[in-house]
């Protein structure tokens, strides 16, 4: 069964996320945004054995850690999509703007796509690729438990910039309203910042792609 833990990094407040298994106690991080002690410390506890590390997108606020996570562990990094590219070779610059001081450089060891999965212990999450907010960004749904990492798609009663470098709009509800909202109203989803929601709450109640103001 998916065990998870919800663990805000940064200044952002980022919320990084502990995935395992609870029959292997293998383990994966996904967006480690910056605060590696937290991170180490919330691994430990738990007696995990992390395997890898997930991407959801390569904001400095998400993805910060995840040179120094990967090395520490000796682990793979898996994702986001290859086109993040460009936000991963900005990270260096995103770390003097906004001072990040452990953030470094880092090559994923494989890009995500639609229809990947991800395999650690007996957990098998599925890969969405939802652009918009950036052009590479993907999520994370594991079925069993009907629970989604969306990143910075879709926010309890918002959704994510598109004013940055290579943002969409129109991408982003398209996104959100073809990739996500099928899965399931039933469906928890953990947010890149704030709290959690379900896919019907928002399909419901939010303002920008609620059925009652998109269709």
């Amino acid at each position: 069964m998916l065990q998870f833990k919800i663990i805000p990094v940064t200044a952002f407040q980022q919320n990084c996320t502990l995935f395992w298994c609870d029959e292997t106690m293998e383990a994966a991080v996904i967006d480690p945004g910056g605060d590696f002690a937290l991170i180490e410390s919330a691994i430990n506890e738990n007696n995990l054995k992390l395997t890898k590390v997930l991407l959801t997108h390569a904001h400095i606020d998400h993805a910060g850690a995840t040179h120094k996570l990967a090395s520490f562990y000796n682990v793979p990094i898996e994702g986001p999509h290859k086109e993040d590219q460009f936000w991963i070779d900005l990270i260096p610059e995103q770390k003097e703007r906004f001072g990040f001081s452990d953030a470094d450089f880092f090559k994923t060891d494989r890009w995500l796509n639609q229809n990947d999965t991800v395999i650690f212990g007996n957990i098998e999450l599925e890969v969405y690729f939802c652009p918009g907010h950036t052009p590479g960004h993907v999520i994370f749904f594991h079925r069993a438990s009907k629970l989604a990492q969306v990143g910075d798609v879709l926010f309890k009663g918002s959704i994510g910039r598109t004013d940055f470098p290579r943002g969409d709009h129109p991408t982003l509800i398209h996104s959100i309203r073809s990739n996500l909202f099928p899965l399931g109203d039933d469906v928890r989803f953990i947010p890149g910042h704030g709290p959690m929601s379900t896919f019907g709450e928002e399909r419901q109640t939010n303002p920008y792609v609620a059925d009652s103001v998109v269709n």
